[in-house]
């Protein structure tokens, strides 16, 4: 099977299945930081931020979203956000997910091509196939405030 096909439908079986799980557990992360080490820590989650940031705009699907955007205040709040929700001693100091994105009229696709983009940015950096999904999976309850339309 083709690797995008095989990505697009990870992702939408990972939305599908862990929307069931966070509407049990809410938005709350585990005081646990296992899923901070395994993607590397601070340094290794900012090198996900950081493909993910490039893929993001290389992607014909995604980068007309990003016209108006600080990128590189994008990506710093992004890494942040990703340590926050893998369980890092970090601060996250931007927007609600709902706020930042209520106005952009985001579709399920707009959100899997995100999650595409991320996943590649993980296989970039190295990142195991368990540990992705376990990092997709707290990410997930993210569409509910994404997705508009």
């Amino acid at each position: 099977m083709h690797r995008l096909a095989i990505h697009a439908l990870r992702a939408v079986v990972l939305a599908c299945a862990v929307t069931a799980l966070a509407a049990r557990i809410g938005p709350a992360f585990a005081a646990d930081d296992a899923l901070y080490r395994d993607l590397g820590d601070r340094e290794g989650i900012a090198t996900i931020a950081k493909y993910t940031t490039a893929n993001l705009l290389a992607d014909p699907r995604t980068r007309t979203t990003f016209d108006n955007t600080n990128m590189e205040r994008f990506e710093r709040l992004l890494s942040d956000q990703f340590c926050v929700v893998a369980g890092g001693p970090c601060t996250y100091k931007g927007r609600s997910m709902r706020e930042a994105h209520k106005a952009l009229g985001l579709r399920n696709a707009d959100f899997n091509a995100v999650v595409e983009d991320l996943q590649d940015a993980m296989d970039k950096a190295g990142i195991p196939f368990a540990v992705q999904n376990r990092f997709l999976a707290r990410l997930a309850p993210m569409q509910h405030d994404v997705v508009t339309k």
